[in-house]
């Protein structure tokens, strides 16, 4: 009688899908539907997302900024709609990176990749960070560094390094444990995040002091009219830094079992739910507060639980944010070591072999973890006296990713516009008629967003004013991502590795 061993993965015919796509099975298949959307879900984290950005949009816009969630949502939800049709034909790791180089060469893809690396390794350290803004108020012990505990004076920035560092090795260690393992946390710590949105929302909407009308009413403050529109466009910045990420469901299907169905499903969920609970919890906080000023500008929901609410169910509440908040860095940590790993596999990065091997027995890309993590502590460091510099790095990244929805979401619509097929493969998920308006709203919708949210406004990326350096850091940014980025392709351009992308997009007349 002979021993069989069960593969790692799920079946033949994921590793024959990936076959054709002109990879081999290395990676240990272990996610499957709840977990693949947890990981869409958890990067998005509305319960720290929301949390965390509530105070911005408010400040910027007025209660009435609740008015920019479904405007941001119905650009966002064309984009995920083109995410999935494409997750379902191209389920492989490095998903943007890898659909943008299907769709318009290798050149473009190389960019979408870099930018959404870029992106990902600052929004990483932007999340570790923010377990300053809760941990040590749950308990005081979390403070190391004596002084106060505020994230924008010296000891609060210093002690949030700390914190944000132990986050992010502790996600890393998680990661390289293994698929199954990380997916496990991952679906735990979303479970418990979703818990934590029903008890928030229900404890705000017991002690509501408006009705919903009123609560999301213009208040004149900010201007009546046309003139409100400024404020309004500033005030959208809050919806746009939570609505993205929701493809790192795609990002893992290389480890997703039957991919082509799950990641698309994974990633629309992650987005519908993501809208209807963010939606519903910053709705609940307009209409509890106990006033709609200057204390909600500056304490956001944080005020809202702490007036309204007993010392230990506001400390509770604190607990599952920076649950949430975890479970979110190690969604984007994962996610940023599989688009690296995606590319130096195509050696498109310079120690590409190195950088692609897999741990044989976790069957995961443990090198590329911690190259991921290594950079994302190191962006950390810039907040040492440099705080004002920190945010505007990790606004800008938000641009850097959209930008990177753009590189695929544009050349589809050009594909769409030219009669050329996106059918590769199964239709597991396919646009149809719908493909060119969806396709349309999305680039159009998309690329005013990359405008607005970089804007050079001084409210934003220069509040303590004075640096027109911070006031225009984002085309500063990006500018400087493109000048690096395009040095380094230079390099690994004419690199033998990656599979020939015609040869999965021939792109024939419908």
């Amino acid at each position: 009688m002979t021993n069989t061993i069960e593969p790692a993965f799920s079946s033949q015919d994921d590793a024959a899908t990936l076959e054709e796509l002109g990879y081999t099975q290395e990676l240990h298949r272990g996610i499957g539907g709840y977990a693949a959307f947890a990981s869409g879900f958890s990067f998005v984290s509305i319960l720290t997302t929301v949390f965390a950005f509530f105070p911005l949009g408010f400040a910027l816009g007025g209660p009435a900024f609740f008015w920019t969630w479904p405007i941001v949502f119905v650009c966002q939800f064309c984009v995920c709609l083109i995410f999935a049709e494409l997750s379902g034909k191209f389920p492989v790791a490095g998903a943007i990176y890898q659909w943008s180089r299907r769709l318009a060469g290798n050149a473009v893809g190389w960019f979408a990749g870099w930018f959404m690396l870029i992106g990902y390794i600052v929004s990483i350290a932007a999340l570790a960070i923010a377990m300053q803004t809760v941990l040590p108020p749950i308990w005081s012990g979390f403070q190391f560094i004596d002084g106060p505990m505020d994230p924008l004076s010296v000891s609060g920035a210093e002690n949030g390094i700390i914190l944000g560092s132990i986050t992010i090795v502790l996600c890393t260690i998680i990661s390289a444990a293994g698929v199954k393992f990380m997916g496990r946390i991952t679906v735990t710590g979303v479970t418990i995040e979703i818990v934590g949105v029903f008890l928030i929302i229900g404890a705000m909407f017991v002690h509501a002091q408006r009705s919903p009308i009123a609560a999301v009413a213009n208040d004149s403050a900010h201007g009546t009219g046309l003139g409100y529109l400024p404020a309004f466009l500033a005030s959208m910045l809050m919806a746009a830094y939570v609505m993205y990420g929701f493809d790192s469901a795609a990002e893992l299907s290389e480890e997703t079992r039957d991919p082509r169905r799950t990641a698309p499903k994974a990633i629309v969920n992650a987005l519908l739910v993501s809208f209807v609970g963010g939606g519903v919890m910053i709705l609940a906080a307009l209409m509890s507060a106990p006033n709609l000023g200057d204390d909600l500008s500056t304490g956001g929901m944080a005020w809202i639980i702490e007036s309204q609410l007993s010392t230990w169910l506001g400390k509770t509440l604190l607990a599952l944010v920076a649950v949430a908040m975890f479970s979110a860095t190690l969604a984007i940590q994962a996610s940023a070591s599989r688009v690296m790993f995606s590319m130096a596999r195509d050696n498109r990065l310079p120690f590409g072999k190195f950088l692609s091997q897999v741990n044989k027995r976790t069957g995961t890309p443990v090198i590329t973890g911690i190259a991921v993590s290594t950079l994302a502590i190191l962006v950390l460091l810039v907040n040492i006296g440099q705080s004002t510099v920190f945010l505007a790095i990790a606004s800008v990244s938000v641009v850097i990713v959209y930008i990177a929805y753009l590189m695929v979401t544009l050349p589809a619509l050009i594909h769409r516009l030219r009669g050329t097929s996106l059918s590769y493969g199964p239709p597991v998920m396919d646009l149809g008629k719908w493909g060119i308006p969806i396709n349309l709203v999305a680039v159009v919708m998309g690329a005013l967003l990359v405008i607005n949210i970089g804007w050079p406004r001084a409210e934003v990326y220069d509040p303590a004013g004075g640096s027109w350096v911070l006031q225009w850091f984002a085309p500063i940014f990006v500018a400087g991502t493109l000048i690096v980025g395009y040095l380094a392709y230079r390099v690994v351009k004419d690199r033998d590795g990656a599979p020939d992308p015609a040869d999965a997009l021939v792109g024939k007349k419908r």
